[in-house]
C-alpha cells in the first residue's frame, strides 16, 4: 500500500513519534492506523526497557497547587541530560504527573518501592476476608493476587491510570515520553501535602 505524506504527518500529530518510524509503522499496518499505534507503542517500550538501566542525574522539580490552594505537590522528575530537562514537553510531562499526583494520591512511585512489610499486611486482610469463603485455596490465591494488582493500581504512580488518557498507565505514558526523547526519564520521588491531613 502506498503510504502517503499525509498519512505519515497525521500518525505523527497523533502519536509524536519520528517521521521514518510513522512510515514504517503505517508501511507494517498496511495504512491501519490502530495497528500502527500498536506498533509504535511496543517499539517505545522496547526502547524504554534499554534505556531504563541509565542513571538519570539531571532532572528537575516541578510544584502543582491545586486552584483552592488545599492540595500542593512537589515532583523530581529525574533524565540523563541538562538538554533534555530544559526541554517543554518534558517539563510539561513533569508538572502532569505532579497533576496526577494530586488528583489520584499514589502512596510510591512503582510496586517495587512498596515495602514488603506492607505487601504481606494486604495479603493478610485479604486472607482474613476470603476465610469463611469455602473456596478452594487456589481460587483464593487467584483472588488474593486479584486484589494485590488493584492494590498496586491504586498506590503506585506508574500503575495508575493516566488521568489525561485513561487508556494507558503512567509507566507507558513515562515509556512512550522515553522512546520520543531518547533518554531514560523516571520520577525519582514526590510529595503531597493536603490541608487537615497527616
Amino acid at each position: 500500500m502506498e503510504i502517503s505524506a499525509e498519512m505519515v504527518k497525521k500518525l505523527r500529530e497523533m502519536t509524536g513519534a519520528g517521521v521514518m518510524e510513522c512510515k514504517t509503522a503505517l508501511s507494517e499496518a498496511n495504512g491501519d492506523f490502530e495497528k500502527a499505534i500498536e506498533i509504535l507503542r511496543k517499539r517505545g517500550a522496547a526502547v524504554a526497557q534499554k534505556k531504563a538501566s541509565r542513571t538519570t542525574k539531571e532532572g528537575i522539580v516541578t510544584a502543582y497547587v491545586h486552584f483552592n490552594d488545599k492540595i500542593g505537590v512537589l515532583l523530581e522528575l529525574g533524565c540523563e541530560t541538562d538538554f533534555v530537562a530544559r526541554m517543554p514537553e518534558f517539563k510539561e510531562l513533569a508538572y502532569n504527573l505532579a497533576k496526577q499526583v494530586a488528583a489520584m494520591r499514589p502512596r510510591y512511585v512503582s510496586r517495587e518501592d512498596v515495602p514488603q512489610e506492607v505487601i504481606e499486611k494486604e495479603k493478610e486482610i485479604y486472607l482474613a476476608q476470603l476465610k469463611d469463603s469455602n473456596k478452594p485455596q487456589q481460587v483464593i490465591e487467584k483472588i488474593v493476587e486479584g486484589k494485590l494488582e488493584k492494590f498496586f493500581e491504586e498506590v503506585c504512580l506508574y500503575d495508575q491510570k493516566y488521568i489525561f488518557d485513561d487508556t494507558k498507565t503512567v509507566k507507558q505514558v513515562i515509556d512512550e515520553a522515553i522512546a520520543k526523547i531518547r533518554e531514560n526519564i523516571r520520577v525519582t520521588r514526590f510529595v503531597r501535602m493536603q490541608i487537615g491531613e497527616e
